[in-house]
């Protein structure tokens, strides 16, 4: 870590961070933006298929309420502490509302909304107790403005949202911090997964006005590095002063949201 960082207030040296999707994408960018500032991250996701990791990895299914319980409360007892949770984890589900299936629904609002539910109803009461923490949920633009195709989708980040701001009402008295950082368009894996063929970026930061998607006005896609480091921002002491707020991260796609 540079001086720079620790002057700056990036320092999250001894600070236990947790990070759900931390498998791929915008999750493990996270992870690895959060070891490198020296703290000690516990990545959770279903999977990790790509490579070796700079921080401790767990499997977990956050949609499943009781896994989530016995392993919180493990992790508790091995660890003693959570200073930051950071809910990255995120399915997409795409179709027209009346074509979606009840598995695309379910899922998506599982780990999308109900995962992060699950984590903070047991993570809350250690929080409280400690009277301090951050806590940062990886929600989208999606939640700001309909989009075609992604009714699932966008109402499992609204939920998401809106859980994260209550949470926070309710957590500020403890000096708890609860912030969100809404992606736009992000070149991941998810995101390339939506792509029908070569031109899916180009179209991307175009925009599709059939589908009433405005382009990208920066002019490209987000790394999965720049929303992390929005997402270090407000877990950090920058944001002392800062919560219940929801920075998007969309190269200016939602306009006025």
């Amino acid at each position: 870590m540079s001086a720079a960082d620790r002057a700056g207030g990036l320092d999250f040296s001894a600070k236990q961070v947790w990070v759900t999707g931390a498998g791929r994408g915008i999750g493990r960018a996270i992870a690895e933006r959060f070891a490198e500032q020296g703290a000690q991250v516990l990545g959770l996701d279903l999977a990790f298929a790509e490579g070796p990791c700079s921080f401790a990895c767990a499997q977990l299914d956050i949609g499943d309420a009781a896994a989530v319980q016995r392993a919180v409360q493990h992790w508790l007892v091995e660890g003693g502490q959570v200073d930051v949770l950071i809910n990255a984890a995120g399915v997409l589900r795409l179709g027209l509302t009346e074509a979606l299936s009840l598995d695309d629904w379910d899922q998506c609002l599982r780990v999308n909304a109900s995962g992060p539910f699950y984590l903070l109803r047991e993570l809350i009461p250690q929080f409280k107790a400690r009277r301090s923490g951050a806590i940062v949920s990886v929600s989208s633009n999606a939640a700001h403005v309909p989009r075609m195709q992604m009714a699932a989708y966008a109402a499992s980040k609204a939920a998401l949202s809106s859980l994260t701001k209550s949470a926070g009402l309710e957590l500020a008295s403890y000096g708890v911090r609860c912030n969100l950082v809404s992606p736009g368009s992000t070149d991941t894996p998810m995101l390339r997964g939506m792509w029908q063929n070569a031109d899916g970026a180009a179209q991307t930061i175009a925009g599709q006005p059939a589908q009433f998607k405005l382009g990208i006005p920066l002019g490209k896609l987000a790394s999965a590095a720049e929303v992390a480091d929005s997402v270090l921002f407000l877990a950090s002491d920058l944001a002392s002063h800062i919560t219940l707020q929801d920075i998007v991260v969309d190269g200016g796609a939602t306009l006025s949201c």
